[in-house]
């Protein structure tokens, strides 16, 4: 397991240039950078993304190779590359960063004034407070109501349980927000919860109860919106487990020697179908973590990862662009990592390297 475990985290290694190298040389063909994007406003234009993108006069400055920059000085031009880095040749500017990732160093934002670590430390509580909350109650829901599907397969309860999930499933998470704000945000109707932030402008006067069902009190509706739209897979994966070890011949056994159903759903199924689900919880929670609560964060203006990532890429802001890509490419592997030998703790017969050979 050791040996395992050594290998795939030297597969890290090669995995992260990769997926760095391929980014890279998409965003060097991506128009709109940083530089077009301010010599763009140092020359009044608005839009200059669309403007830069759509054509247009190539560039008359000597030297210059940018468009829309006739009426600016040339040493401004060279001078604007030279504050993005951008007067150095594309791979002496990716070798820069993978030496300054391997330290850890993710330089600074170019339009936020800050370095890359700080914004992802601030924005991180957000993040965090969705994706950790949204996966335990997906879990909580889940496993309890896939094993009663299983235990009802076929019944009246297992097929309208089953076709309210498969349309929690079929419409999507911010779908789903829009409608909590209509309804419970003061849209049209109720107004119980509050529509943004992660917690109340007199956060800081109120007491630790306060404060502490004051930040619960804002996270109902996007976590609510996030568990609709994702526990549907969870739900039908723990039913199909728990059906597909119920048939086996060791259940069979069990019962014959008179052992009660829920002994042999507790005391023999339960270990074995939940394998899978337990190893995933990890994979889980990173994945609503990163990636699910982009749209939530937009809609209910929560301040975190995902909303940061998606204006950085907009913006060109290349720093906070690959500073996140690398972060959230290495913890993803890791978690991966995490949760093959998740599988091991659950049940030890599990050997990889004996599967290897």
């Amino acid at each position: 397991m050791l040996t395992y475990i050594l290998r795939r985290l030297l597969l890290i290694i090669p995995t992260l240039f990769g997926i760095l190298l391929i980014n890279f040389i998409i965003i060097q063909a991506a128009p709109g950078g940083p530089v077009e994007q301010m010599i763009a406003k140092l020359e009044g234009f608005e839009g200059a993304t669309s403007r830069i993108a759509g054509g247009g006069a190539e560039v008359a400055v000597a030297g210059s190779n940018y468009r829309g920059a006739q009426g600016l000085d040339p040493e401004l031009v060279h001078e604007i590359e030279r504050m993005y880095g951008f007067d150095k040749p594309a791979p002496e500017r990716f070798w820069l960063m993978l030496k300054s990732y391997s330290q850890l160093d993710f330089g600074e934002s170019f339009f936020r004034d800050a370095k890359v670590t700080d914004l992802i430390i601030e924005k991180m509580p957000v993040s965090i407070s969705i994706g950790l909350w949204s996966t335990l109650i997906m879990y909580l829901v889940s496993i309890p109501l896939g094993i009663a599907k299983a235990t009802r397969h076929g019944s009246t309860f297992d097929v309208w349980t089953s076709s309210a999930i498969i349309v929690g499933y079929a419409v999507p998470a911010f779908l789903f927000a829009i409608l909590l704000i209509v309804l419970f945000a003061g849209g049209s109707y109720f107004d119980w919860f509050p529509l943004r932030g992660l917690t109340s402008n007199n956060f800081d006067e109120l007491s630790l109860g306060g404060k502490v069902l004051d930040y619960f009190w804002h996270l109902v509706l996007p976590v609510t919106a996030l568990v609709i739209g994702n526990f549907a897979t969870l739900t039908f994966l723990t039913k199909n487990s728990f059906l597909d070890e119920i048939n086996k011949q060791y259940v069979v056994t069990a019962r014959a020697k008179g052992l009660t159903e829920t002994r042999v759903l507790y005391g023999h199924v339960f270990r074995n179908a939940m394998l899978l689900i337990i190893a995933g919880f990890p994979a889980a929670f990173i994945g609503i973590f990163f990636t699910g609560s982009l749209l939530i964060e937009v809609i209910f203006s929560l301040d975190g990862l995902g909303l940061m990532s998606f204006e950085a890429a907009i913006n060109r802001d290349y720093p906070v662009v690959f500073g996140t890509l690398f972060i959230f490419t290495l913890v993803g592997l890791i978690v991966k990592l995490i949760g093959d030998i998740t599988y091991t703790l659950v049940d030890p017969r599990i050997d990889f390297e004996n599967r290897e050979g």
